[in-house]
């Protein structure tokens, strides 16, 4: 994990718990800590759900853990069985994302063997450490996940258009290619996260207005053209090189390669209000993409193993095509507007 808000303000939610234990005297503060380190969530909406959801699972932990020492001590034996119990329970009530700090919360409870007011301070540890995590990852530098998407998306996008123009040409040597296509992989499965964290927020923290809802389309295309446009590489590479091709083959992929990275930095600069609207553009982008399909079919109607591995990344481009149209005709119609949280 790079160095980021997430990781500082892990560092504060763990100074601020360990300083508010010392307020009670606790001999072990280590569990506030502990649990100020599960709880920090990269959005405000799974921390507020992480706390209502720790909040009963840790109750409930405690709850039995406090029984099962009560009545069989803090021999290890029990302390497993009451840590399958409590799991158990977890899972069954799909509360499986807080099970490893309700889990902590058991062990900790387990050891006063029966000592209610121990088991107690223990619990509250663990509450200090919940309460801690939440303020900070609230009111410090707090997550942001639709504007990160956003910035983001333009980074990606260079790093992918500068794949597609030398893919065919075979410009980039293979170690880079390699290294700078799986760093494209990691960078999209993080938008991924990123646009599923503020969908996460926007339909379960707030009515979402007409408009919003309208963006949330066209993000949701923005990163669908991502993917379509990482499956090109993805074909490229494993069988564009591997077949036998005919004269003038480089030539008449590069130049439709071109005319898609063109086309999608067109449509995310429309989508900035860089660009006038423009669906004559889309229409006569739609036609050159059919043209590409027809005349591939045609050039490689003779389904030998070669054609046929050609074929598939002809496909893969059309379709990467398709997206594309859909995302110009989007932003020919959204302008959208910018937010401040």
């Amino acid at each position: 994990m790079a160095f980021g808000a997430r990781v500082l303000k892990t560092g504060i939610a763990v100074t601020l718990a360990l300083f508010l234990s010392t307020l009670l005297n606790t001999h072990s503060p280590v569990g506030a800590a502990i649990a100020a380190i599960f709880a920090m969530q990269p959005s405000i909406y799974r921390s507020w759900r992480y706390f209502l959801d720790q909040l009963q699972t840790s109750t409930l932990g405690a709850i039995m853990a406090l029984l099962g020492g009560m009545v069989f001590s803090n021999e290890p034996i029990a302390v497993g069985l009451v840590c399958v119990l409590v799991l158990m329970i977890c899972l069954k009530i799909n509360m499986a994302d807080t099970v490893g700090l309700t889990l902590v919360t058991v062990v900790s409870v387990m050891e006063a063997s029966g000592d209610w007011k121990f088991a107690v301070t223990r619990f509250a540890l663990t509450l200090i450490g919940i309460v801690s995590a939440f303020v900070i990852n609230v009111s410090v530098f707090p997550p942001k996940p639709k504007r990160q998407f956003i910035n983001q998306i333009q980074n990606v996008f260079n790093s992918m258009s500068l794949l597609l123009r030398t893919a065919i040409s075979d410009e980039i040597k293979e170690s880079v290619f390699k290294e700078e296509k799986g760093n494209l992989e990691g960078a999209i499965k993080s938008l991924s996260d990123k646009y599923h964290l503020f969908e996460e927020e926007q339909k379960k923290l707030k009515r979402s207005k007409f408009s919003q809802t309208r963006q949330m389309v066209v993000y949701k295309q923005m990163l669908g053209s991502l993917h379509k446009g990482y499956e090109v590489l993805d074909a490229v590479e494993r069988h564009y090189f591997q077949s036998l091709r005919p004269k003038g083959t480089d030539a008449f992929f590069d130049s439709h390669l071109e005319l898609l990275i063109r086309f999608h930095e067109h449509a995310l600069l429309k989508f900035e209000n860089k660009l006038k609207p423009n669906e004559d553009e889309s229409e006569l982008f739609q036609q050159a993409n059919g043209e590409f399909m027809k005349h591939a079919i045609t050039r490689f109607d003779h389904c030998q193993e070669g054609m046929l591995r050609l074929s598939i990344v002809a496909a893969a481009m059309y379709d990467y095509g398709h997206q594309l149209e859909r995302l110009s005709r989007l932003a020919d119609h959204i302008h959208p507007v910018e937010e401040s949280r």
